[in-house]
C-alpha cells in the first residue's frame, strides 16, 4: 500500500511522486514515504545522522538530495535497497569527515560529496575507489585534515592521483607505533633487570660484610686451645 505525503512535505506526481522536503527544519528523514517516490529532496534542514535501511522502502528512488545539512555521519546499508534504480546523490556541504568502507556498496548514483571536512585516509580513500563523484565537484571534495599535512586543503583526487597511498602510510604508521610501543617494553624489561642485579650486588655487599664481621673459626679454634691448657 502506497504511504500518503508527509504533513511537513509537499508532494507531486510525476510519473513517480516527487517529494519535496527542503528547509523544513527536519532532524531525521521522515517516515512512511510514499512507496514510488522517485525523487526525495531533503536540503537545508538539520538532519545529523543517516541510519541503516534509511530508505528501504523506495526502490523507485532515482534522486536523493541531502545537502546543506548537518550529517556527521552514515551507516553502512543506509542506502540498501536502492542501489538499482539511485541515478544521483547529494551529500554535499555536510559535516562529513569520513565515511564506513562499505557506505556505497552496490551504488551506480553520480554522487556529490563536496564541501565537506574530510579528513584523508586510508578508509577515505578506500571509499572514493567504490564511487562515482560527479565531475562537476569532484575537484571540491578536499582535504580538510590529513594524516599528512602537506595535503591539507587539496583535492582528494588530485591527491590520489599523483600516486599517495593512505593506506601505506597507514601501514607504516602503524608499523612505528608497534616498534615505539616494542623498544618502550624492552626498555622497561631492560631496566628492570639492571636493577634487579645491582639490587642482589648490594645484597651480597652487605652479607659479605656481615660474615667479616663475625670472629674467625681460627680465632675461635686458639682461644678454645689457651682454654684448654689452662685446666
Amino acid at each position: 500500500m502506497t504511504h500518503a505525503c508527509p504533513k511537513i512535505c509537499h508532494c507531486t506526481d510525476r510519473n513517480g511522486v516527487v517529494v519535496q522536503c527542503t528547509s523544513r527544519n527536519l532532524e531525521s528523514i521522515p517516515p512512511n514515504l510514499p512507496k514510488d517516490t522517485v525523487v526525495l529532496l531533503l536540503s537545508s534542514n538539520r538532519i545529523r545522522h543517516i541510519p541503516k535501511e534509511a530508505f528501504t522502502d523506495l526502490p523507485r528512488l532515482r534522486e536523493l538530495d541531502l545537502s546543506h545539512n548537518a550529517i556527521e555521519s552514515v551507516e553502512v546499508g543506509a542506502f540498501q535497497g536502492i542501489s538499482e534504480n539511485l541515478r544521483s546523490m547529494d551529500l554535499s556541504n555536510n559535516h562529513l569527515s569520513t565515511l564506513p568502507k562499505d557506505t556505497f556498496t552496490k551504488l551506480h548514483a553520480r554522487i556529490r560529496l563536496s564541501q565537506n571536512p574530510w579528513h584523508c585516509e586510508c578508509s577515505l580513500q578506500e571509499v572514493l575507489r567504490e564511487l562515482r563523484l560527479d565531475p562537476e565537484t569532484v575537484n571540491e571534495v578536499s582535504c580538510y585534515t590529513s594524516v599528512q599535512e602537506e595535503y591539507v586543503g587539496q583535492p582528494v583526487i588530485q591527491v590520489l592521483d599523483s600516486g599517495i597511498n593512505f593506506c601505506n602510510f597507514h601501514h607504516k604508521t602503524t608499523d612505528v607505533a608497534m616498534f615505539v610501543a616494542m623498544f618502550c617494553w624492552f626498555s622497561m624489561v631492560t631496566a628492570y633487570i639492571i636493577y634487579y642485579i645491582k639490587h642482589n650486588q648490594e645484597d651480597a655487599r652487605r652479607h659479605m660484610e656481615y660474615l667479616k664481621s663475625l670472629p674467625s673459626t681460627s680465632h675461635i679454634s686458639k682461644d678454645y686451645d689457651t682454654a684448654s691448657s689452662v685446666f
